[in-house]
């Protein structure tokens, strides 16, 4: 979906929270071994790489869907749109919008469940499901884990393809090929292949509406990951799911990432016996947009160290608290800060209802200034 491949507006703070919350109600030896039947592609002797990875295709591809949604939500958008082509910062404001998305998900159980990146679906007032076959059937979120990534849709049909067969995480290989298959930029049945390139990947990913969110424990592939293709499977060369693919880095090339299988199998378990259950991100939100102290010096007039604030989106907390385009952030709660992805971080750490404390130079004037965190908008 177009939002996790968007690029990060710079400084927008928000901050996640709850996201080890999810698992640690799991009983042990919990599973749903049984949900996933489907037999992976067998090896005959003597195949090469290319005969493997269309056997896997072929194997997969009528199991995976494409999701046309629906979504309702606010999103960050210019005041002064022209500003931005002549680099000088504008206002910001929230504003709801309506608007049509796509993404991919996969067949998981013979019950019409089918799994899916939770930023595809999230917010969606309609989804239309659409088979590989032409067939189209509405779905309806049955239940979702926004801290991974991760949901499930519901579609109403005794006759589905067969689910997708789950990898052990254990037997995944770095290096070895990584198949992404989905629906990028609406193109049906679209196959990307490259490799399992690292595991254990920390990143923050920022969608349209500006909100980073940060995710832990990804596999990064070198597969591309397109628009559209978030939440269809990375699946093996024996067609065996590795991965729900996520994003992509930017500006890098050729660097993707994908929720492990090893989260994907507890986050599954768990929403599969708990139809309705909504784990939500709780993002805290200040509502300003950052830059280095270096690339503004000159305009303000500033000497010392901290976080230029370069916009302020109307209506937010900071709007309220009186900060302003111009203003020097020199520290975070009683902290030296001197970067935007510092001062990021800090109020990462926070909940919605929290006050920020902030010292402030602004035109030749320090200040103290208190900030009451808000509660970041979802961006569809």
């Amino acid at each position: 979906m177009k939002k996790y491949l968007a690029p990060l507006l710079a400084g927008v703070l928000g901050g996640a929270g709850g996201s080890a919350l999810l698992f640690s109600v799991l009983a042990p030896g919990f599973h749903t071994a049984s949900t996933f039947t489907a037999p992976s592609v067998a090896m005959a002797a003597g195949e090469d790489d290319q005969s493997r990875i269309v056997e896997a295709v072929n194997h997969v591809e009528p199991s995976v869907v494409a999701l046309d949604v629906v979504v309702n939500g606010k999103q960050i958008v210019p005041t002064d749109p022209f500003s931005q082509f002549f680099g000088v910062p504008g206002g910001q404001q929230l504003v709801p919008f309506h608007a049509k998305a796509s993404g991919s998900g996969f067949v998981i159980s013979k019950s019409g469940l089918i799994v899916t990146a939770d930023h595809v679906v999230h917010g969606a007032t309609k989804i239309q499901v659409v088979f590989k076959n032409g067939d189209k059937l509405p779905g309806k979120i049955f239940a979702e884990d926004e801290t991974q990534d991760i949901a499930l849709v519901k579609v109403d049909d005794p006759h589905l393809p067969p689910p997708l067969e789950m990898a052990n995480m254990r037997d995944v290989q770095q290096g070895e090929w990584a198949i992404a298959i989905g629906e990028p930029l609406e193109l049906k049945d679209t196959v990307t292949v490259g490799v399992v390139s690292a595991f254990n990947r920390d990143e923050t990913i920022g969608g349209e509406n500006g909100i980073p969110r940060e995710f832990k424990d990804l596999l990064q592939t070198s597969a591309p990951i397109n628009p559209g293709n978030s939440g269809g499977p990375l699946v093996d060369m024996s067609g065996r799911v590795i991965g729900i693919n996520q994003s992509v880095a930017r500006p890098a090339q050729g660097i993707g990432f994908a929720v492990p299988v090893s989260t994907v199998k507890k986050s599954v378990a768990y929403l599969e016996a708990h139809p309705g259950t909504r784990f939500t991100v709780a993002n805290a939100f200040m509502g300003v947009q950052l830059a280095p102290i270096s690339d503004v010096r000159n305009q303000i007039d500033y000497k010392g160290q901290g976080v230029a604030i370069v916009g302020v989106v109307s209506g937010t907390a900071a709007d309220k608290a009186g900060l302003q385009p111009g203003d020097v952030i020199q520290t975070v709660n009683g902290k030296p800060v001197t970067s935007p992805k510092q001062v990021t971080k800090m109020v990462h750490a926070m909940k919605p209802g929290q006050t920020v404390e902030l010292r402030v130079w602004g035109a030749g004037v320090k200040r103290l200034v208190a900030v009451k965190l808000g509660q970041a908008p979802m961006g569809g």
